[in-house]
């Protein structure tokens, strides 16, 4: 499918900061599985988009002096996954924390859909973003 306006267009990356490097790569290397597709610059200004399998990503860049703000305007973003509690597992036995454990919901859509089943958790990434792990079969 795709968009109307942008063409083959759609989600391409989120972007976050980081002032600890090495652990948000080991964060989404390790522990998620991403890998980086591109990478520029050197310590410590560097930057790099990892892809998450799908050919979405999430872009790392390192800024030292960087100061999250408190409750920013990224609520949080979702990563799909086919395995959600393996993965919220893997998190937790990574020291990472679970803010919501993985529940079953339904989803009741306003545009004919009808219920959408989905399973979610969410957790705290090592720069302080949430992120959801979402497991359905429809979106």
């Amino acid at each position: 499918m795709t968009n109307p306006i942008l063409g083959r267009g759609g989600l391409h990356h989120i972007c976050m900061k980081t002032r600890d490097w090495d652990r948000t790569m080991r964060f989404y290397r390790e522990v998620l599985g991403f890998s980086p597709k591109l990478a520029w610059g050197e310590a410590p200004q560097r930057a790099v988009m990892l892809d998450g399998g799908d050919g979405n990503y999430v872009e790392v860049f390192e800024d030292l002096g960087y100061v999250p703000a408190p409750n920013g305007s990224l609520h949080h973003f979702a990563l799909r996954t086919s395995r959600i509690d393996e993965v919220t597992e893997r998190v937790r036995s990574a020291g990472y924390r679970i803010t919501v454990e993985p529940k079953s919901i339904a989803i009741s859509s306003t545009n004919g859909i009808g219920e959408v089943p989905v399973r979610i958790s969410f957790c705290e990434g090592p720069n302080g973003e949430s992120l959801e792990f979402l497991q359905n079969e429809l979106t």
